[in-house]
């Protein structure tokens, strides 16, 4: 096309403008009489003006012209050619320059030729081969008719926009979100490996084929977890990998391992000469490339799989490509990541809830073995003090004879009341035991509730009247029997009622009941110290205690509350509290009436069938315990503890002891030496106090409190102090002793019901002389407390 005349120049010249750009260039260039459009100069006056507007517009247009649809673009044009198309494109034939689409496009281009109807094509697939391979290319493009002189279509004017970036972004970003919406419930590894494979099977133009490794025994194998586009267990897909043994550069197969150690992707070519051209074709063609991408979530060197992707033969693999093979990756291996976390949470709650179902039947078997020898204690001491009454009554003792009788029923009194708390405690054990079982099968009969809780609280009036606390009750009389379990019921109002009296010091108990529409409310509500608000949502957690707080008792097992809470669910109810500190607490019950909520099989109208579901006591526990908890119960002395462990027979210890007492002399530290004691439990203090005073001058008071108020006054020879304790607890009593010149010099033993050498450790470092295990026999305390006082008194003298 060599050889243009200079007239034709000048009339290409004439009709193109001043911004005709590199294509008007070429244009002028080119010998157009030897195309089928002839010369310039007999060039129709439309096509000179279609190429006038062609050339001189920065948007992509082409101009087909005639009926071999000769090709005349513009400089925005260009870049769609490709490296190998231009520029011989300018001024060739269309099925010439596009024969691989010319299947597509040319019945377009026809169609508007014959009709002289436009045409508009959105995102059309085109596969060029412009660049040197087949590609997968989008455009969203017109075909619009150009009139010549005779009314007819001369040829056609195409306005296109590559869209292939737009497309394969938006293609890119569905499965991304598609991986991150379909894997978020996996449960495993596994699981998420298993959606991944069928989300990026959706997308296969982008990753025709793909291979999920995981790194299993520390990294020294890799399984195949999930495949898409490949089969399984073939040499391009082996299920197991040994990544101990070091790739060869040309084996047939995957350098899994290299990536694994360096944690960086690998791009992998030349498939066809690495494996069998057949196992890597694809519905897209044969892939010549693939990325093996590590799997792992950031911060994390190591990973814990590995992704083969194939990359399109359609597509080279640039920065964007590349970038959405990584995104893939790190999607897949954070999702991994979180399954994993969440599979490592179950098993540690499952190995929790083992613990906890083997810590339930520890308790449930631990409270029937305990039942058993605590029935036979309570059964022989029962009859004891029986026949103490029958004898009392029917002989005319001696004043000595009555006052051992006397000495010897308190002593029964004592084992009888511990025993009956022993056995509460066993019970409420027993019944958390079973209700975390799901073996709680509560039975719910029609109960004159309000007569029912007045009578409960009820028991309480005595030892409420006794500490001076005004006592309310305001049961009123309900519309229909309510359908509780009785035992359970009783369980509910006597722990809410023994928990208010514990912290209630001043003012009032108030216990009421009411209907609240369709449901009964039962609140509790006292005077007492408070709960801290930070506290409250802790309050029904099993064994949780508010530490420093003011109480009657430091003693309790921590679950009253939590029990109360799970027997209101069993009801179909709830449970509420409000506090305030220094000002008192409300319980309040809710629970629904009629019968609807509750389990039809474990209702019973009546009848004289029953079977015994729940461990009862009845009310004697509860205000036995309360009334030990008052300073102005008669202290009962007695002896009466034995130490099973030690196998010490402890009342011959005692007559021991009475003995040595009788026939020894006592000594200067004897006759002089003061004692002062505290603990919370009356029995426990009792028995302390009456053990001492045989050899030396006790003043037992109820805490570390106490303590510190006489011991400031009469400054002590020694300190025996339980360690839970209110108001102040031993250590705390310790302290204190410690920095107050005073006491600071003075002998402190502390007793405590926690054993092991921990505890013991605990004890000393916190300034203690001595430190004594419950239970403990009579004989060793006194050894230990003679032993203190005579180093305290070596001491003075060398001081």
């Amino acid at each position: 096309m060599d050889g243009v005349s200079a007239q034709e120049n000048q009339d290409l010249s004439t009709s193109s403008s001043a911004s005709e750009g590199e294509m008007g260039a070429l244009m002028r260039s080119l010998d157009w009489s030897k195309t089928s459009l002839g010369a310039v100069e007999h060039w129709p006056q439309s096509l000179r003006t279609s190429v006038s507007i062609c050339l001189s517009s920065r948007y992509p247009m082409l101009i087909w012209w005639g009926p071999e649809l000769v090709m005349i673009y513009n400089d925005a044009y260009r870049p769609i050619l490709g490296s190998i198309k231009h520029p011989a494109a300018m001024g060739q034939r269309g099925s010439e320059c596009w024969p691989e689409i010319w299947n597509i496009i040319g019945p377009m281009l026809e169609g508007v030729m014959t009709t002289g109807t436009a045409t508009w094509s959105t995102n059309q697939l085109l596969p060029l081969e412009r660049n040197g391979y087949p590609e997968e290319c989008y455009f969203t493009f017109s075909y619009s008719p150009i009139r010549d002189e005779t009314g007819g279509v001369g040829g056609v004017f195409t306005a296109v926009t590559e869209t292939t970036g737009q497309v394969l972004g938006e293609r890119r970003l569905r499965t991304l979100h598609d991986l991150t919406e379909r894997t978020a419930e996996a449960s495993t590894a596994a699981e998420t490996c298993s959606i991944a494979v069928e989300v990026l099977a959706e997308n296969a133009a982008d990753i025709p084929f793909a291979l999920l490794y995981l790194l299993e025994n520390n990294g020294k194998q890799a399984h195949l977890a999930g495949n898409h586009g490949l089969g399984a267990n073939t040499p391009v897909s082996p299920l197991v990998v040994d990544m101990t043994v070091e790739e060869q550069i040309d084996a047939a197969t995957w350098p899994l391992e290299q990536v694994a150690f360096s944690g960086q992707a690998k791009l992998i070519e030349q498939l066809t000469e690495r494996f069998d051209p057949l196992l890597v074709q694809t519905a897209y063609g044969t892939a010549q490339s693939a990325l093996i991408l590590p799997l792992s979530h950031p911060g994390q060197y190591t990973p814990f799989g590995l992704l083969v992707a194939g990359i399109s033969p359609l597509r080279a693999l640039d920065d964007d490509y590349k970038n959405f093979f990584e995104l893939v990756a790190g999607q897949i291996g954070n999702t991994i990541a979180k399954a994993r976390a969440l599979q490592e949470a179950r098993e540690r709650a499952e190995a929790l809830a083992e613990l906890d179902r083997a810590k339930t039947s520890f308790f449930s078997n631990v409270s029937h073995e305990f039942r058993t020898p605590l029935t036979l204690l309570l059964g022989p001491v029962e009859e004891a003090l029986d026949e103490e009454k029958i004898v009392s009554s029917s002989e005319t003792a001696s004043p000595g004879e009555v006052a051992r009788r006397r000495r010897q029923r308190e002593r029964l009194e004592v084992v009888r009341r511990n025993s009956l708390r022993l056995l509460k405690l066993v019970n409420t054990l027993l019944d958390f035991s079973r209700i975390e079982a799901g073996r709680a099968q509560a039975v719910y009969e029609p109960t004159d509730l309000t007569s029912f809780t007045a009578d409960l609280a009820s028991v309480f009036r005595s030892a409420l009247e006794q500490a001076q606390l005004h006592f309310v009750v305001d049961c009123r009389p309900l519309s229909e029997p309510v359908y509780v379990d009785r035992d359970m019921w009783e369980k509910i109002v006597l722990n809410l009622l023994s928990n208010a009296f514990k912290f209630t010091f001043e003012g009032q108990i108030t216990v009421s009941l009411h209907e609240n529409g369709t449901s009964v409310e039962l609140i509790v509500s006292d005077t007492g110290t408070g709960i801290p608000e930070e506290e409250v949502s802790h309050l029904f957690e099993r064994f949780h205690r508010i530490r420093g707080a003011r109480a009657r008792t430091y003693e309790g097992s921590g679950i009253g509350l939590a029990l109360v809470q799970e027997l209101v669910r069993l009801h179909g109810g709830t449970v509420q509290v409000a506090s305030a500190v220094d000002q008192g607490t409300t319980f309040t019950v809710t629970i629904p009436s009629g019968t609807a909520h509750l389990p039809q099989e474990r209702i019973r109208s009546g009848g004289p069938e029953w079977t015994e579901t729940y461990s009862s006591l009845g009310t004697t526990p509860y205000i036995e315990e309360a009334l030990r908890w008052l300073p102005e119960v008669p202290a009962k002395p007695t002896d009466a503890l034995v130490n099973p462990i030690q196998r010490i027979d402890q009342d011959s210890a005692q007559q021991s002891i009475a003995a040595k007492g009788k026939n020894e002399p006592k000594t200067k530290i004897s006759e002089t030496a003061h004692i002062l004691l505290a603990d919370d439990n009356t029995d426990m203090r009792d028995y302390l106090k009456r053990l001492l005073s045989t050899r030396y001058s006790v003043n037992a008071v109820t805490n570390g409190a106490a303590v510190l108020a006489v011991a400031f006054e009469r400054t002590p020879d020694l300190v025996l102090s339980d360690i839970m304790m209110p108001e102040l607890d031993g250590f705390q009593l310790l302290h204190a002793l410690r920095a107050d010149p005073r006491t600071s010099t003075v002998p402190v033993i502390l007793l405590s019901a926690r054993a092991g050498e921990e505890a013991a450790i605990e004890g000393l470092k916190a300034g203690a002389d001595d430190y004594l295990v419950k239970p403990f026999s009579g004989r060793e305390l006194l050894a230990r407390v003679s032993a203190h006082l005579e180093m305290a008194r070596a001491r003075e003298k060398t001081a």
